[in-house]
């Protein structure tokens, strides 16, 4: 890592932003940049859609150029993988292989079978085929970052989190990777709701509330919690109790039914009662784990008050985003500054040496979840500082809830072991073995085969063979 270090502030950085056309995202990340004074430099952006690139560079410039920023950064867009990661001292990485065309047949085609998906991007078909094409890409990254930048620590929010880490180790051993997911995030948030609804205390913010955390990216599980020395865990029962039925809704104006991503807890809630630790992530990704209980039918999504996220919306949603870009570019809407609630700059901070950070994070298991085989990629807290990620020891899950993990793990590991070597059949029988393809042999070949076909073309030349 090469930069300049002075007065508590580090300047001369050069992130590299893979995926750096992002409608939405990008323009978070940004803003948290500007409003933070300890770091500046260079944001160099890449993307398979360079228009998208360069009009991210034109909202870069001019959210870095907003008056009350605190640091200026500037952006520019690479022609190459190569030109983006040389020199580079951070790598994001923000991608979204394939169009909704290939998404509509991950989320939608297994309908026909009857299997139903909330969100379809981690685990479940959806999930193993979004993989396929997902992996051989980071399995590319992977081998620029040992090339061009093999010092620069890498950042990941593409989904599927879990394999994507993975698949960056397996290819660059030596590579300092991490993977971020703010799903803990809202538990902890509705904890600070939960003491201001049980106990009366206001004012709660969701980084007071301590937790340990360990599982796997979006089946995280909570065993301890709490506020100033306050312990949560049997107020958060407490909690269950009295939601288990209605479910909670910290917002009524954000009604679960009026919206994809809201939730009623309900989920979360049923798991708690039933294994006796949080489950840690958002009702939408948790049903994907345990799918014959909360996404049998649409009928049974709706009991538990929350929502199928249609490819139909997302396209919707993507214009939108479009729209939005464009009067970023042309000013015709003035960029306001607001930050986004993620914590990708903060870890950048305490790697860079400006102060040690705890977060939940994706990385190889090296000890801090004893139960689960090393390396695999699990998601546990870890103290961030000066070049270095020290894991936090996590200890062990309820035997009941470890069972539930160890599947998806040896899933896991098969998934990235089948997109790097295109092995069809490795990858069909990690396909039947997901919980939520309760099918026979005929009609799983028959769905795996459809949904190979339609992402074909995002696929390496290997599985055309």
């Amino acid at each position: 890592m090469q930069f300049q270090v002075k007065e508590n502030r580090v300047t001369d950085l050069k992130v590299a932003y893979l995926g750096g056309g992002s409608r939405g995202w990008a323009w978070g990340f940004m803003k948290d940049l500007a409003m933070d004074g300890q770091m500046e430099g260079t944001v160099v952006l890449y993307d398979i859609n360079r228009q998208a690139a360069e009009a991210n560079k034109i909202i870069g410039n001019k959210i870095s150029a907003h008056p009350d920023a605190k640091a200026r950064w500037s952006y520019r867009v690479a022609d190459s993988l190569e030109e983006a990661l040389t020199g580079a001292d951070f790598v994001v990485i923000s991608i979204l292989p394939g169009t909704f065309q290939e998404m509509r047949s991950d989320v939608h085609e297994p309908e026909q079978f009857g299997i139903y998906q909330s969100v379809g991007d981690t685990v479940g078909p959806g999930g193993l085929i979004r993989a396929m094409r997902t992996l051989p890409i980071f399995a590319e990254f992977a081998r620029g970052i040992a090339a061009y930048c093999p010092q620069a620590w890498v950042i990941n929010y593409t989904n599927p989190m879990t394999v994507c880490v993975r698949t960056l180790y397996q290819v660059f051993p030596k590579i300092k990777a991490f993977g971020c997911c703010h799903e803990v995030f809202g538990v902890q948030e509705t904890m600070a709701a939960m003491l201001n609804d049980l106990r009366g205390i206001q004012g709660v913010r969701r980084e007071e509330i301590r937790t340990n955390v360990l599982g796997i990216n979006h089946f995280t599980w909570i065993d301890k919690a709490s506020y100033k020395g306050l312990d949560l865990m049997p107020i958060w029962k407490e909690f269950c109790e009295k939601y288990a039925e209605e479910g909670f809704i910290e917002n009524p104006s954000e009604n679960w039914m009026n919206s994809h991503f809201e939730s009623c807890q309900r989920v979360k809630i049923d798991l708690t009662k039933r294994y006796g630790i949080i489950a840690a992530a958002g009702d939408r990704h948790l049903a994907e784990f345990m799918p014959p209980w909360y996404l049998k039918t649409p009928e049974t999504v709706k009991y538990w008050k929350f929502s199928l996220t249609s490819v139909d919306w997302r396209e919707k949603d993507l214009q939108e985003r479009l729209e939005r870009s464009r009067r970023l570019v042309s000013g015709g809407e003035v960029i306001e500054l607001s930050p986004s609630g993620e914590e990708g700059h903060l870890l950048m901070k305490a790697l860079l040496g400006l102060g040690d950070m705890v977060s939940n994070v994706n990385i190889p298991n090296r000890g801090q979840m004893p139960d689960l085989p090393a390396d695999v990629v699990v998601e546990t807290n870890a103290l961030f500082r000066r070049d270095e990620i020290s894991p936090v020891c996590a200890g062990h899950l309820p035997g009941n809830v470890l069972a539930l993990i160890e599947r998806h793990v040896c899933n896991q590991e098969n998934t990235v072991k089948a997109a790097l070597s295109c092995d069809k059949e490795l990858a069909f029988t990690t396909f039947m073995n997901d919980p939520q393809v309760n099918l026979t042999i005929d009609e799983g070949r028959e769905l795996f085969e459809r949904m190979l076909h339609n992402t074909e073309k995002y696929l390496p030349d290997s599985w055309k063979c």
